[in-house]
């Protein structure tokens, strides 16, 4: 197929089609949770194995007489180019006892061959990173892409804010969807969970665990915090990988924007002079809608929390300059 061709061509996108790069178990995963949605009437799924990306269209697309219609099939790069939103998941697994930037040399090289063959190609969709870390690679996937950067997305904390309202709803019993508040910062050892501004719909947090009966708002805060950011490390030293929280992050991600909900996520961006922060990709809570980011919504952090969110910034940096980006 002629790429110079397709760009000419290519003056749509299908919103109704979401291609997936990399079909381990966090790609498997999400076209599962993708095909369950029903949202998408065509998804395509491409791996360096082919075999892999064709076995698991295979498996998916026999489930389909219990979903909603959708052509499931494996492909190649020329099939991304009319794309509504393009899910990487490609790159290296997180080992026991490895950190999100551990794996940062090895996935940076895998992004330095996967982008550029999406860039040629004059895409037209929202590109939403997923593999880890995530962070680091937002941002190289936005230098590298050429895309504009509101649309490339980092899957970012979406997950870690999901278990941080998941823990505080059950310390104190309630339902989780009325729980507020956010992780932000890098998705990983240098997150911070932001109780300033966290509350229980419109209560602030510490007024609301004093109604339930629990006084030790310190303390609870500093253990809810530490179990939500060592989480992702319990799951892998019992199972090897984590896949399941992040395939229903991504499907409410691409929810999001296929219908332009203009909802508040804490995705990964680059940032530019935002608390003091720039030229770094990491999460705040920002509105998404059908072209990706709109806007970042400032939300309000105490002298402690901006001074954590900066540090976990620089940190970020010289992964960065370490690797040349």
């Amino acid at each position: 197929m002629n790429i110079n061709q397709n760009q000419k061509d290519n003056t749509s996108i299908n919103r109704q089609k979401v291609a997936i790069i990399g079909c381990g178990f966090v790609g498997a995963s999400c076209a599962f949770a993708l095909m369950q949605s029903g949202m998408f009437s065509e998804m395509v799924l491409i791996d360096v194995d082919k075999n892999r990306a064709e076995g698991e269209a295979m498996d998916i697309s026999h489930g389909m007489p219990f979903a909603k219609p959708s052509k499931i099939y494996a492909g190649d790069y020329d099939d991304i180019i009319d794309a509504g939103i393009i899910v990487i998941t490609a790159g290296a697994n997180q080992k026991p006892d490895e950190t999100r930037l551990d794996l940062v040399h090895k996935n940076v090289k895998i992004f330095r061959s996967i982008i550029p063959q999406i860039s040629e190609r004059n895409c037209g969709g929202i590109l939403l990173v997923v593999s880890n870390p995530v962070d680091v690679l937002t941002y190289v996937a936005a230098k590298l892409s050429g895309f504009t950067e509101n649309r490339v997305i980092g899957s970012g904390t979406v997950l870690d804010t999901a278990r941080l309202k998941r823990a505080v709803s059950e310390h104190l019993t309630v339902d989780s969807r009325s729980v507020h508040a956010f992780i932000i910062g890098e998705h990983g050892d240098s997150e911070i969970a932001a109780w300033s501004g966290a509350n229980i719909s419109g209560i602030p947090l510490s007024d609301f665990c004093e109604l339930r009966g629990h006084y030790k708002y310190a303390e609870n805060t500093t253990r809810i915090a530490e179990e939500v950011k060592n989480s992702a490390y319990e799951i892998i030293e019992k199972k090897q990988a984590t896949y399941y929280g992040i395939a229903m992050s991504v499907r409410r991600i691409c929810e999001v924007i296929l219908r332009d909900e203009k909802s508040i996520l804490p995705v990964s961006s680059i940032m530019y002079g935002e608390y003091g922060i720039s030229d770094v990709a990491l999460s705040m809570p920002a509105i998404v809608g059908k072209n990706g980011v709109e806007t970042k919504v400032p939300i309000p952090l105490s002298g402690d929390e901006l001074e954590r969110l900066q540090q976990s910034a620089s940190m970020l940096r010289d992964v960065l300059d370490e690797v040349g980006m």
